[in-house]
């Protein structure tokens, strides 16, 4: 078989639908909209709105999000059909597989599988950054070498520019993070899910009192302009350049959604929870997204939250509410548990699903006998992830997360194309359709590649690397050991 027809080769969903059946379909309406909503608004909430108003788009960063918020809508839209339609798990790496072929599957599976790593190392980080802050409110600091990670530079004569702080071995706090949250995903998806819905509603109620306290301090004058003229040489860009320069850095806060799609084998009813799961947790982000932005450049000039981590805590405190800033700081620190979970999930029932198709050793495809939980999948992510979070500075990967997603997005909304020339034949009848058919795939694809553009030189190149070790690892490994290509030799 020539590697054209390797790459081209489907499976069928059947066997997808028959294998994931093992996995217990306990996940509804409430668990996905709070696996959604916690994934997407996690730590960027806190920090975004001040840190592209200050860097691009002045007030304007509320159009930023707006526009992000609609090429992520695009694909949410097809995201949520799709889901309908194919409810299995691996969700755009199994889709592609069905509906364009195993290789393509595989590019597609293999750019999620970069997302979900660095997203679960980065929020590690991220928590763990957040914590230290607040442990040194109170007097307490852990030792240098505990607190963040390794710094390469010492050891081994690295550039600086990629190293961790200075004396650092790992970070602890990121460390136990993702080993405690892979205990509990290692317990049962309900009980996870149980606490998911909690936190999220914890956070969401931290972010409506940072908005309800915040309207006492506005200053419409801070409005004005509301989109700042064009200036490259300053520190806030403007004009529809700034803008759209802000999509670019906005996007990573919304490609969460995504990470829903891949627990659909443990929906109870996907053709009507998947969708609402997908477009719900969306829609709900974008109104807290655009609310804490409408309301953060009201407190204070736009140009004060340059350079500035904590936007939101600071307005607060600078505004007289040191009470409400301290009590904002420790949810969020929680709340970021939240995205841990969320995508935690979707990287091991992805690797799951690599191993159910024999793209990766076999034993990665089995669940333990007693709840239908893809262990062994989620053991290999949380090492993974420790290590890059833990001891080895990332920083430079970060774009990563969006040129991942970014392309799996591409797949997906072109791949709408396939799915309705089959739905109702070979393939089960959506239960959501994606509106304005067939204009809206090829817009959906359109500005996922637009965004993909306006992305740095780095996270193309650093998205390069990662394809070409995906396509050795799939022509070293995965076309020989495939189940598809045994089933079809056989």
């Amino acid at each position: 078989m020539g590697l054209w027809s390797k790459f081209m080769e489907r499976e069928d969903a059947s066997t997808y639908i028959s294998k994931d059946s093992e996995m217990p379909r306990v996940l509804h309406t409430k668990d996905f909209l709070a696996l959604g909503v916690g994934t997407i608004v996690s730590t960027a909430i806190f920090t975004l709105p001040g840190v592209v108003a200050a860097k691009y788009a002045g007030p304007g960063v509320v159009f930023s999000f707006l526009l992000a918020a609609i090429v992520a809508g695009f694909v949410a839209l097809a995201y949520a059909e799709m889901a309908s339609t194919l409810p299995v798990a691996g969700s755009a790496y199994s889709w592609i597989n069905v509906l364009f072929g195993e290789g393509f599957g595989w590019i597609a599976g293999w750019a999620l599988l970069a997302e979900y790593i660095i997203a679960v190392a980065f929020v590690g980080s991220g928590l763990s950054a957040n914590f230290r802050g607040l442990l040194s409110q109170v007097n307490v600091q852990l030792p240098a070498s505990l607190s963040g990670a390794l710094d390469t530079h010492t050891l081994f004569g690295w550039s600086q520019a990629v190293s961790g702080p200075k004396g650092g071995v790992i970070d602890i706090v990121a460390f136990i993070a993702i080993a405690l949250v892979a205990l509990l995903l290692s317990r049962g998806v309900h009980e996870a899910s149980r606490i998911e819905v909690i936190l999220v509603v914890v956070k969401v109620f931290a972010i409506l009192l940072f908005m309800f306290v915040g309207l006492t301090a506005i200053h419409p004058a801070n409005y004005s302009p509301f989109v700042p003229a064009y200036n490259p040489s300053g520190a806030t860009m403007g004009g529809f350049q700034g803008i759209w320069a802000g999509v670019s850095g906005i996007f990573l806060a919304y490609v969460g959604f995504d990470s829903i799609a891949s627990n659909s084998a443990e929906a109870v009813n996907p053709q009507k929870t998947m969708p609402r799961g997908i477009l719900g947790s969306l829609l709900i982000a974008v109104v807290l997204f655009v609310g804490v932005s409408i309301v953060l450049v009201g407190m204070f000039k736009y140009t004060q939250y340059v350079d500035n981590a904590e936007p939101v805590g600071w307005a607060l405190r600078q505004s007289g509410h040191p009470i409400v800033a301290a009590v904002t700081s420790t949810i969020a620190v929680i709340g970021m548990v939240t995205a841990l979970i969320g995508m935690m999930m979707a990287g091991s029932r992805l690797l799951y699903s690599f191993g159910r198709d024999g793209m990766l050793p076999k034993w990665l495809g089995q669940v333990t006998p007693d709840k239908g939980l893809p262990n062994r999948g989620l053991l290999i992510l949380t090492i993974i992830a420790i290590i890059v979070g833990s001891f080895f500075p990332f920083s430079f990967l970060s774009e990563l997360i969006s040129a991942g997603t970014l392309i799996a997005f591409i797949f997906v909304s072109l791949a709408m194309y396939s799915l309705h020339k089959r739905e109702g034949k070979d393939l089960p009848e959506a239960g959501f359709k994606m509106p304005g058919y067939p204009v809206t795939p090829a817009i959906g694809a359109i500005l996922s590649a637009w965004v993909f553009w306006g992305l740095s030189a780095e996270a193309k190149i650093y998205a390069l690397v990662w394809f070409i070790i995906g396509i050795i690892v799939y022509f070293a490994y995965g076309a020989n050991h495939s189940v598809l290509r045994k089933k079809t030799n056989n």
